[in-house]
């Protein structure tokens, strides 16, 4: 947590300036029932009417600036833990896009939107009643006690007894509670994972008829969830009626022994009442300090967790090399094995092939046979656990990621379109794209029609997650996306499969007939959209079934023949 104080850096004036103006409070507070003690001693006991109205008058003033000064801390208060949390989160954010997948693969979804929600408004919350409440409190509190000394010392022991007895009730309890706080907000890492899935897949939930399992799984965990804060709620709720029967008993004590020094002559009813206020003061910020305790307490407990997120490296180490040499093998797998974070088997084994410049390389096989996996390493999504992956003659982990990526096109399997203008939408390939770049791209995407449809053309606004278009209008927008920046390598990841056949096939002719054209990756279950390829790669449970062109793997590749004859029949020629 103390880390995360470097983005206060930037608000040292609102730090400063807010306990400042609070200690300012603090102070005409204190001088409050000194005030008061003087109107009873001197203006009510001698019935001076003017002096009481002078005594009233002052009470106002301290009242006045009080207020003035408490509004200002709360001002400064609130700008820093604002701008603190922006920063934070700005920082969360940028780290989290530094992660490589594998280690995003390892925290989780669920858990990185909390820490950047949940957790960082905890964090926010704790800074603002930091700034204001911190040195407040036990200011007053000590302030009070040596105020208390100064109209009778007798007295003012009650004060430490009382003070000391309260710092042990609030220590002990913030001790037990900090650590099953961080279990509470992992516990919400689980809940929000539960949500996603079922807001997600909604449809698929239904269509099975499964939402009475889905909803006794979440209230599992919710009821599981709502039973550790119960327990752990119930505990440091324990510290307001501790403290408040702490502080009544002192109470209760000093005015009996005040009635007694003042039945005595000892202490004048005025200095009674003082120190009356003084206690009534103690007990209304030990009540604040033992609130801004757990509000800390959860802020810390969040706060590491934000930490942790924050100071997560990521596991994939980028290169220097910028230049690229251009080699007629632009790409070559060499014994190339991986495996996913968590498996305890490879997905990929021993891949070896190449693939020259500007060639269509076919990747087919069944479902989970590992065919995204093996294009993911060319863009080094991620990385070959043993094995090296080539472009140009280097190995990719010699290349500065951003420069890697810049030469190279994905569209992945879940076409994933962003709120905005679709001129927008297709500058995510290239930030400084013409429209004449945007339309020639969309013309070879096939989807020069898909934008004339809609009202405004470009400038047409795309709902969340492109829910304004059908599936076969998302995909070929995306494959636009990725050709806008003519890209040297394009992956195409079973991104085809919501178009029909002849858009499919015009697809494919249109990208080998560009000018210069890519050195292309068709990842489908389709025969008929990778037949025409130069070299088919045939993927079986993470190994090479067979490399080929159609004719040949037709002769070779058992896997392939089966494919081809199973669609074939269902298809028709192609």
């Amino acid at each position: 947590m103390k880390k995360l104080l470097v983005y206060l850096k930037d608000y040292k004036k609102e730090t400063f300036l807010g306990p400042l103006f609070k200690l300012l409070e603090a102070s005409f507070e204190l001088m409050v029932p000194l005030v008061i003690a003087a109107m009873i001693d001197k203006g009510i006991a001698n019935a001076d009417k003017g002096y009481t109205v002078r005594m009233c008058l002052i009470l106002i003033l301290l009242c006045f600036v009080g207020f003035v000064s408490a509004v200002t801390a709360q001002f400064f208060a609130a700008k820093a833990a604002a701008g603190f949390a922006k920063k934070l989160k700005k920082a969360l954010f940028d780290n989290i896009q530094k992660l490589s997948f594998s280690d995003m693969d390892r925290v989780g979804t669920a858990a990185m939107i909390t820490r950047m929600t949940s957790d960082m408004n905890q964090v926010q919350q704790g800074v603002n009643m930091t700034i204001r409440l911190l040195l407040r409190s036990p200011f007053v509190v000590f302030g009070a006690l040596v105020m208390a000394f100064t109209i009778d010392a007798r007295q003012a022991g009650i004060f430490a007894i009382t003070i000391f007895l309260l710092f042990i009730v609030v220590v002990s309890i913030t001790a037990w509670s900090i650590p099953r706080y961080e279990k509470i907000q992992s516990g919400l890492d689980v809940l929000l994972k539960y949500t996603r899935e079922n807001h997600t897949g909604v449809r698929v939930i239904r269509a099975f008829g499964l939402e009475n399992e889905e909803k006794e799984k979440f209230h599992d965990q919710s009821n599981a969830l709502m039973n550790m804060q119960r327990f752990v709620g119930s505990v440091t709720a324990l510290m307001n009626p501790l403290t408040y029967a702490i502080l009544n008993l002192s109470v209760a004590f000093l005015i009996y022994k005040g009635a007694i020094y003042v039945n005595s002559g000892e202490l004048s009813q005025g200095q009674v009442v003082a120190l009356y206020n003084y206690m009534g003061q103690i007990l209304v910020e030990l009540i604040k300090l033992a609130n801004l305790v757990l509000t800390m307490t959860k802020a810390v407990a969040s706060g590491n967790r934000v930490q942790e997120l924050l100071e997560l490296k990521s596991s994939m180490q980028d290169g220097t090399v910028t230049t690229f040499d251009r080699t007629d093998e632009h790409i070559v797998f060499k014994n190339v094995s991986m495996r996913y974070e968590g498996d305890s088997e490879d997905s990929l084994e021993n891949i070896t092939f190449s693939a020259a410049r500007g060639e269509k390389i076919g990747v087919i096989g069944g479902t989970g046979s590992g065919k995204s996996s093996l294009i993911n390493l060319i863009p080094r999504f991620y990385d070959a656990r043993q094995g090296t992956v080539f472009i140009d003659g280097r190995d990719v982990r010699e290349y500065n990621l951003e420069a890697l990526r810049e030469r190279i096109g994905v569209v992945p399997q879940k076409a994933v379109l962003f709120h905005g203008s679709i001129r927008d939408n297709m500058k995510w390939g290239k930030k400084d794209a013409s429209d004449e770049e945007i339309k020639k791209a969309l013309e070879i995407a096939q989807a020069t029609e898909v934008v004339e449809s809609k009202e405004g053309g470009l400038d047409f606004m795309v709902a969340q997650g492109g829910k304004n278009f059908s599936g076969g209008q998302k995909q070929r927008l995306t494959i636009a996306r990725a050709l806008v920046r003519n890209p040297e390598i394009l992956i195409l990841d079973d991104s085809a499969s919501a178009l029909d056949y002849l858009t499919d096939k015009r697809l494919r002719e249109a990208i080998a007939g560009m000018d210069n054209p890519p050195t292309t990756f068709i990842v489908s279950q389709r025969t008929s959209a990778v037949l025409g390829c130069d070299k088919i790669i045939v993927l079986d449970n993470g190994t090479v079934a067979g490399i080929g062109t159609h004719e040949q793997l037709l002769n070779s590749c058992e896997l392939y023949k089966e494919i081809y004859d199973s669609q074939f029949k269902k298809e028709g020629a192609v």
